[in-house]
């Protein structure tokens, strides 16, 4: 008695009679579904990241905090551009976020306090920046007006990147477990709401905002 070749339709995208030892290739839309993914979700998100980063960085350079004597001087507690324009921001973003999130515009969302991890990442940044005068932000700057002692800078926030995503696929180490102390904001430390933090915090940094201006720092 013959039987025939004939089967039922292949299932899931795959086809019969492949030889053994071998694997189909994904159809090109899952393909690009898992490759490109992200970018469908969001794109919305992604154009809004590109745009804030561009206004961001053109307020940095406009600011001057992208030039190296102004950045090395905030260093060497001479020249203080850089700590004013840093309180404004705090001071702008701390009522602005405090009030998104007050009328649900927006969710926080905070990374996990782990003091190991912390120190010493501070620490790397801080030689770097002592070293270089300039930080991740600045530094971007600095090299989109033409700064070519930047350019030194940006070779070396790729590189530090790319061994911290190969360090990040592995589990963290004896340092990653100090001190971890959850999702811990300064409001949460001191033991006061969000708000009340903001009513004290904004005039204190406003009154230093007025001193450095005032005594020509």
């Amino acid at each position: 008695m013959k039987t025939t070749s004939d089967s039922a339709p292949p299932r899931n995208g795959t086809t019969t009679g492949t030889r053994p030892g071998r694997t189909q290739a994904a159809a090109p839309d899952q393909a690009d579904s898992r490759k490109w993914g992200w970018l469908e979700a969001s794109p919305g998100k992604l154009v809004a990241g590109l745009l804030f980063g561009a206004i961001f960085g053109f307020l940095l350079q406009k600011g001057g905090v992208a030039k190296f004597d102004i950045l090395i001087g905030v260093l060497l507690l001479e020249n203080f551009v850089v700590v004013k324009v840093m309180l404004t921001a705090i001071i702008v973003g701390m009522i602005g976020s405090y009030l998104l999130r007050r009328f649900k515009i927006i969710e926080l969302q905070i990374n996990e306090t782990k003091y190991g991890a912390n120190i010493v990442g501070g620490l790397i940044f801080g030689v770097g920046f002592g070293l270089l005068a300039y930080c991740p932000g600045t530094n971007a700057a600095a090299v989109g007006q033409g700064n070519l002692d930047a350019l030194l800078g940006m070779v070396g926030l790729v590189f530090g990147s790319y061994l911290f995503a190969l360090r990040s696929k592995s589990k963290s180490g004896t340092v990653g477990r100090w001190g971890v102390r959850g999702k811990l904001t300064l409001p949460d430390l001191v033991g006061v709401s969000q708000g009340l933090f903001v009513v004290i915090a904004v005039p204190v940094l406003v009154a230093v905002l007025v001193v450095l201006e005032t005594t020509g720092h």
